[in-house]
């Protein structure tokens, strides 16, 4: 199950990474998101909240990998599901115009491409947390195939790709065009 899910899971956890540690710099664009959907609480109870949540997105991603296992692809899978019920929330709502601060940035509206991305990299994670590795992935002997830098690679552009599904597509739409000039003529 590895050999086949290594990949996709590497890509969801660095991508926790990239997007949690802007929400710990700044999480105004994640709170402001969660208030245009309903989701309220006093302003300094929603930051701090949303930068602890960033955090342990942060150390999710890390830990997932640094060691891959079960309890940390369950981990991965919660944090994706989470996503992937706001981003649903927000479409099915009618909120979050502008931006879902998945990203730490004020112009990543969510799209339908943005909830399967997540879905999917929720039950790649699933699917890894019930089939986890044998035996330790990062080995002094591994790290050194020329096949772990295949497998990274591969990780990498999968990242990349997922990002640019979630966070530049986006902002291609006729919708974000018309956000974009509506926000445009306020300031």
């Amino acid at each position: 199950m590895w050999q086949i899910l290594a990949a996709p899971y590497l890509a969801a956890a660095a991508l926790l990474v990239v997007a949690g540690a802007p929400k710990v710099v700044d999480p105004m664009p994640l709170v402001r998101a969660l208030r245009s959907t309903g989701l309220r609480a006093p302003l300094p109870v929603a930051r701090a909240l949303v930068r602890a949540l960033a955090v342990g997105e942060v150390v999710v991603g890390i830990a997932a990998v640094l060691v891959p296992g079960r309890v940390t692809a369950a981990l991965v899978c919660a944090a994706y599901l989470g996503f992937t019920g706001f981003v649903g929330l927000a479409l099915s709502r009618g909120g979050v115009l502008e931006s879902c601060g998945c990203f730490g940035k004020a112009d990543t509206p969510p799209t339908r491409a943005h909830l399967a991305v997540t879905a999917l990299l929720a039950v790649a994670a699933a699917a890894l947390a019930a089939g986890p590795p044998a035996g330790p992935v990062w080995t002094a002997e591994t790290l050194t195939r020329p096949a772990t830098s295949v497998l990274v690679g591969f990780a990498a552009l999968l990242a990349v790709l997922a990002h640019a599904v979630m966070a530049v597509l986006p902002l291609a739409t006729p919708a974000a065009a018309r956000s974009a000039a509506t926000t445009s003529r306020r300031g």
